[in-house]
């Protein structure tokens, strides 16, 4: 049974896919398909960890920083820099260990 999926997938995937004796089809994106399936793989990949379970969490947060990780790469951000800036944000804004649920907001 064939299956579409038109998606960015991990470099060893076509060589693991042939290894199980499979068949698939592959190309290689532009530089600005890529960029813009990088950043639906995050998507795709924050809501994969937001679904899962306590056993999966690490395995799917593995695959969010991976894909965290290149869009840093293609786009040329260091890592201190996003780190810096999480800590100015959490200076900022707090984190989020209060557990805090807003409820409503009030703008007169």
């Amino acid at each position: 049974m064939k299956r579409e999926y038109n998606k960015l997938i991990r470099d060893r995937i076509p060589e693991i896919i042939q290894a199980a004796g499979q068949e698939c089809a592959i190309e290689t994106m532009t530089e600005e398909e890529f960029h813009q399936a990088l950043r639906a793989k995050l998507v795709e990949e924050a809501q994969e960890a937001s679904a899962a379970t306590s056993t999966e969490l690490v395995a799917e947060l593995a695959d969010l920083c991976e894909v965290m990780d290149t869009l840093m790469a293609v786009y040329g951000i260091d890592r201190e820099a996003v780190l810096a800036e999480q800590n100015r944000r959490q200076i900022e804004r707090g984190g989020f260990s209060r557990r805090i649920r807003l409820l409503w907001s009030r703008a007169d």
